[in-house]
C-alpha cells in the first residue's frame, strides 16, 4: 500500500516515498526534560510512535531517533533570540538542586510515561548534554562557510539572510518578519533576525569550553547535530508539534542545510495543539492534566492512549474528562470482546486469517475489514477512519455465533489493528485491574448462574462484586467489569 503524509514542507499531502527503499529515518522532536510532560507532549510523542508502528507494520526497516533535550532552553526563544531565562535552570533554582538532577529526575519520568502509554521505545534517546562536540563542529562548519558569525564574548550567531529558503517550512518568511517586527535591534548582532548558535553567559548553570568562549549551545542547534549523527545528512521524516514548526524547526532546517550538501529532512510531520474544555491548559482553572495526573484520577495508559489518538493530528483536539470516560466504555467492549473470542477459538488463535480454517464468508469480511483498517492508517495516519471500522466489525463478530475457526480469525484481526492502536492487548495495571482470588470466585459463579439463566443468583453474585468494588457490565460484546472510581 501507498502511505500518504502531510507535508509541512511543501503544504500538501503527498505519497511517501523514503530516500532508500524498504528503509525509513526517523527524527522526532523529544522532551526538554525539566518537568513532567503535560498530555499536549505526550499527544506528539504518540503521533510519532502511530507513524513508527505503520511503518513497522508495513515492513520498513525502521530507525527512530527521539532526542532528550537536557541542556534547557529559554522560556522566551524566538528567531531574534530574546533573553529569557532557562527552564531547567529555573527548575533547578527552584528546587535547590544541580540541574543535572532535574534533568535525569525528568527524563525518568518521561520514560515511565512512554511505557504506559505503551509507545515503542525509539532505537536512540541522544541526550543534548553528551553531543556538545558534534554542535561544535557544526558551528565551525557554518562560521567557515560564513554562514554564522562570532560576537565576541557574546556567542555564535546564524545569519539568517545568507539562507534564501528561510521561511519555506513555517510561512514566516524575513518580509514578513520585518513588515510586522516589534523586536529592538541589538547592535551586536548583524540583523534582529539571526539567532544564536552558541551563548557566552556567566550567570549560567551548565557550561562547556569551546573555540567561541565558555558557553552553551543554543537550542536549534542539538537537533540539528543529533540528527546527522544519528541518521546522517539526509534523512525521511522529521515530527514534532506544531509549536516547533517556527522558530525551532525553521532554524534547526536553515543551519542543517547551510552546513551539508544534503536535503536534511524530506517530509516533515507536525501535530497540532491539544486543548482542554475548549481553551489552553491553565494550571490555575485546574486544566492542565499530566500522564500521572489522570493515572491517579484512577484512568488506565491504554484509555489515555486510546484518547489521544482517536482524533486526526492534524485537527485541534480538545480533551475532556468526560470524554475519556466514553473512551473507557469503548475500549471495555474491544477488550470484553477479544477475551471472549480467546475463549472460544480454543487454542486456535495465531496465524494469518487464511490460515486459521475460518469460513469463507468471514475470512472475506475480515481481510476487507483489515484492508480498510490499513488504508485509513496510510491515508494520512487516519485512526479515527479507522477505529470506525474497528467498531463495525466488532460489533459483527459479537453478534455472531462462532465456531472456533471463525473466532480465531476474529481475534486475528484484532491482533492486527492492535499493532497500531496498542488498546485492546495491553496490560492493564495490577493496581487497578487485578481481582484478587475471591472476586474471581464470584465472577467466575455469576457467569455460570447466567449460563444456566439463573438470574437471581446472578443479580445476587452483581452485587457481591459491586460491594467489592467491581463493577459489572453486560453487552452484547459480553461481560466487563471495571473497578469503581
Amino acid at each position: 500500500m501507498t502511505i500518504r503524509l502531510y507535508n509541512t514542507l511543501h503544504h500538501q499531502l503527498e505519497e511517501f516515498v523514503p530516500e532508500v527503499e524498504g528503509e525509513v529515518r526517523m527524527y522526532n522532536c523529544g522532551p526538554t526534560v525539566y518537568s513532567d510532560p503535560h498530555i499536549g507532549n505526550m499527544r506528539s510523542f504518540l503521533m510519532a510512535d502511530l507513524l513508527r508502528r505503520v511503518f513497522d507494520q508495513r515492513g520498513y526497516k525502521t530507525t527512530q531517533v527521539m532526542n532528550i533535550t537536557d541542556v534547557g532552553h529559554l522560556t522566551v526563544d524566538d528567531v531574534a533570540d530574546a533573553e529569557g531565562e532557562d527552564k531547567l535552570e529555573k527548575m533547578a533554582r527552584a528546587q535547590g538542586v544541580d540541574p543535572f538532577q532535574i534533568a535525569r529526575r525528568y527524563e525518568e519520568i518521561f520514560f515511565e510515561n512512554l511505557d504506559t502509554l505503551g509507545a515503542r521505545r525509539a532505537h536512540h534517546y541522544p541526550r543534548a548534554t553528551e553531543h556538545v562536540p558534534e554542535m561544535i563542529a557544526m558551528i565551525e562548519r557554518l562560521i567557515a562557510s560564513e554562514h554564522a558569525y562570532v560576537v565576541e564574548g557574546v556567542g555564535v550567531y546564524f545569519r539568517v539572510h545568507t539562507f534564501s529558503e528561510y521561511g519555506q517550512l513555517s510561512g514566516n518568511t524575513l518580509e514578513e518578519l520585518d513588515a510586522g517586527s516589534r523586536i529592538e535591534v541589538d547592535d551586536r548582532k548583524e540583523s534582529p533576525h539571526d539567532f544564536a548558535l552558541w551563548k557566552i553567559d556567566d550567570k549560567h548553570l551548565m557550561q562547556w569550553e569551546s573555540p567561541f568562549g565558555r558557553g552553551f549551545p543554543g537550542w536549534h542547534i542539538e537537533c540539528s547535530a543529533m540528527s546527522e549523527k544519528y541518521l546522517g545528512v539526509t534523512f525521511d521524516v522529521h515530527t514534532g508539534g506544531e509549536d516547533n514548526i517556527f522558530p525551532h524547526h525553521e532554524c534547526e532546517r536553515a543551519q542543517s542545510l547551510c552546513s551539508t550538501d544534503g536535503e536534511f529532512a524530506r517530509t516533515w510531520v507536525h501535530a497540532r495543539h491539544l486543548l482542554v474544555d475548549g481553551a489552553k491548559m491553565s494550571k490555575s482553572k485546574g486544566s492542565f492534566f499530566t500522564i500521572n495526573d489522570l493515572i491517579t484520577k484512577g484512568y488506565e495508559g491504554f484509555e489515555i492512549r486510546y484518547t489521544l489518538i482517536s482524533p486526526h493530528y492534524r485537527q485541534p483536539t480538545n480533551f475532556r474528562l468526560d470524554g475519556l470516560e466514553g473512551d473507557r466504555k469503548a475500549i471495555s467492549r474491544l477488550r470484553g470482546l477479544a477475551g471472549r473470542l480467546a475463549a472460544d477459538a480454543a487454542g486456535l488463535a495465531g496465524g494469518d486469517l487464511e490460515d486459521l480454517g475460518a469460513s469463507p464468508e468471514w475470512v472475506e469480511r475480515l481481510t476487507a475489514a483489515q484492508s480498510q483498517f490499513d488504508a485509513c492508517l496510510d491515508d494520512d495516519l487516519n485512526v479515527s477512519g479507522g477505529l470506525g471500522v474497528v467498531h463495525d466489525t466488532a460489533k459483527l463478530l459479537a453478534r455472531a455465533d462462532l465456531p472456533a475457526e471463525d473466532a480465531a480469525a476474529g481475534l486475528a484481526f484484532l491482533k492486527h489493528v492492535d499493532e497500531i492502536l496498542c488498546v485492546i492487548f495491553a496490560e492493564a495495571s495490577a493496581q487497578t485491574d487485578a481481582l484478587s482470588a475471591e472476586e474471581q470466585e464470584l465472577l467466575d459463579a455469576r457467569s455460570a448462574a447466567r449460563t444456566s439463566k439463573d438470574w437471581a443468583r446472578s443479580d445476587e453474585l452483581r452485587d457481591a462484586l459491586l460491594a467489592h468494588g467491581v463493577v459489572i457490565k453486560d453487552s452484547p460484546l459480553g461481560v466487563t467489569w471495571e473497578r469503581k472510581r
